[in-house]
């Protein structure tokens, strides 16, 4: 065999690693997002790797990949397991959110028309179907939904793109908080039809944006009420006064 057919051939099967690697990595994030590798669970390289009929090779590059991401966790005696909600992390991201939702939502408010305003009761009444038989992911995938038609005509970039930026590391810590408390959904989806109310109704963006920031952080409360240890609890709530 040449040199050149050497390299070639080192090459294609360096790719064709670094493509199982990133099917791998794909693979493993999907289940920790949807909850079925849940917090703690342990990650057996040689099980997952025989699962997704690849060498353990690539599966722990995508392991290496998830923990430098803070989704999994190496444990002495006990190997790779999928991290819990990081509580500090939580509470600065919530807390920041609130601020910039809110603030993004008072700004879009006189652009919401009748349409859009249709657009996230519908959105609100599949949430509320899914009470029924609850499915945390698919709520959440709904609950961003409606936030976002209420905040996408804001018209300053710079806040919109932090409050983008809050949601994406809220998808990196969790799929969905409400897997860990159930029982704020119900009390969401009312909040989202006072919300609506006051926007149909005109109300001054002063009292939007604090409706909307007190919904976030019921949410926040809500977890660290329930979360141990409890970081800063006493700082967990930003809602407006």
């Amino acid at each position: 065999m040449t040199e050149t057919a050497t390299a070639a051939g080192i090459a294609s099967e360096s790719g064709a690693t670094a493509s199982k690697s990133e099917q791998a990595y794909a693979a493993v994030k999907a289940r920790i997002v949807d909850g079925t590798y849940s917090p703690g669970y342990r990650l057996v390289l040689a099980a997952i790797a025989k699962y997704l009929g690849v060498s353990v090779v690539p599966v722990r590059e995508a392991i290496r990949r998830l923990e430098a991401e803070g989704l999994v966790t190496f444990e002495r005696n006990v190997g790779a397991t999928v991290s819990g909600i990081d509580p500090t992390e939580y509470l600065y991201t919530m807390q920041t959110l609130s601020i910039v939702e809110g603030a993004a939502t008072a700004l879009s408010a006189p652009l919401i028309d009748s349409v859009a305003i249709a657009r996230a009761r519908a959105v609100n009444e599949d949430m509320r179907e899914c009470l029924e038989h609850f499915d945390p992911v698919r709520f959440t995938r709904l609950n961003q939904d409606f936030h976002s038609i209420l905040f996408e005509h804001c018209p300053n970039p710079h806040i919109l793109d932090l409050v983008h930026r809050g949601w994406n590391r809220l998808a990196s810590l969790r799929s969905s908080t409400f897997r860990f408390v159930p029982g704020r959904a119900h009390e969401s989806v009312d909040e989202h039809e006072a919300l609506l109310r006051l926007l149909e109704a005109g109300a001054d963006a002063d009292v939007i944006e604090k409706s909307a920031r007190r919904h976030r952080s019921a949410t926040l409360d809500a977890y660290l009420a329930q979360a141990q240890p409890l970081p800063q609890r006493n700082a967990g709530s930003l809602s407006a006064r």
